[in-house]
């Protein structure tokens, strides 16, 4: 049901079923909205990452295996050792649509809804939904999931994942025993030097 809603442009959020469904008409869109649609299948609706990474294949007129599953794996933070990006696709709206002309070129639905509720309309009372034509549930879908309760959700489980293997890593080290003490010192103050660069560097980008 998430995969659907994702690959159809269907999910409740405007930014993303915008984005989606611009893609799927005309083979392209930008490096930031892709990461967006990447980011929201992997870290808002918890997808897979190999099957939207072939979907979105199919659908780049651009598509180069050699750049895009690499691409798409960093995104997906796979790789274990780049920072997750996160992308908020309301306030991606506010920053870059906030009149809502991309917006209501490629989800029509919304096109009478005010600028005032273009990036989250299921906050409309009812009385405005009906003056924009636009039921939600009925004409547009609500929010498929709670957006900051996946974001919270997903730094929670990636972080525990990450401290998962950094212990598996420690205890193979360990169970080797071919390093000499003075190298066990080295090694030590070098994962306290990297993990203080960590703490600073933050992990997790901001929901932006």
């Amino acid at each position: 049901q998430k995969f659907e809603a994702w690959k159809t442009g269907h999910t409740g959020y405007p930014m993303v079923d915008a984005v989606m469904r611009a893609l799927l008409k005309g083979g392209w869109v930008n490096f930031r909205m892709r990461a967006m649609l990447v980011s929201f299948a992997s870290y808002i609706l918890w997808l897979d990452w190999r099957p939207t990474s072939r979907f979105l294949a199919k659908h780049f007129l651009d598509y180069e295996p050699g750049i895009h599953y690499p691409q798409f794996q960093m995104q997906s933070g796979t790789t274990g050792i780049n920072a997750i990006r996160i992308y908020n696709p309301t306030k991606q709206i506010l920053d870059h649509d906030p009149k809502g002309i991309f917006i209501r070129r490629y989800v029509p639905e919304l096109s009478q809804v005010p600028n005032k509720y273009i990036s989250e309309p299921w906050k409309m009372p009812s009385f405005v939904q009906s003056q924009a034509n636009c039921v939600i549930g009925v004409d547009y879908p609500n929010p498929i999931v709670d957006q900051k309760e996946m974001y919270k959700y997903s730094r929670a489980r990636i972080g525990e994942i990450r401290q998962k293997e950094r212990a598996k890593s420690k205890a193979k080290d360990k169970g080797n025993g071919t390093a000499s003490a003075g190298t066990k010192r080295n090694m030590e103050t070098d994962d306290s030097n990297f993990r203080s660069r960590q703490r600073r560097k933050r992990p997790f980008s901001r929901f932006k």
